[in-house]
């Protein structure tokens, strides 16, 4: 019987130097993504508009806006509660965004090695 040499399970070198290409042309990708994404506003809105929050790519508020009318000091807690909603709002979308591209980059891959063969 002759032995068989190379590597476990049939893998080639040059198959494993073109998984680890790709690989690392993946990780430059998520790389420029993730810095593009951080560089990116996303804006919200609560109480008809009432408040608007803008936070960064990098989960930090940018921006808020108050319409003059909202400003009630009798109901200083409908404001907190509108800054509030307007800016995990805005936060949301910030993630969806991020979990958009990286699908998109991924190809819908899941976790990891969720969607190799082996």
């Amino acid at each position: 019987m002759a032995k068989r040499g190379g590597f476990p399970g049939g893998m080639m070198p040059g198959n494993m130097n073109n998984l680890m290409k790709q690989a690392q042309k993946m990780q430059r990708q998520m790389e420029e993504n993730q810095k593009e994404l951080e560089e990116k506003e996303f804006t919200a809105a609560a109480g008809g508009g009432a408040v608007e929050v803008t936070v960064s790519g990098k989960k930090e508020v940018l921006k808020v806006k108050l319409a003059e009318e909202v400003v009630d000091p009798d109901d200083i807690e409908m404001l907190e509660d509108l800054i509030v909603a307007a800016t995990n709002e805005a936060l949301r979308k910030m993630e969806e965004a991020s979990a958009a591209v990286m699908s998109k980059l991924t190809g819908g891959l899941g976790g990891m090695g969720g969607g190799f063969p082996f």
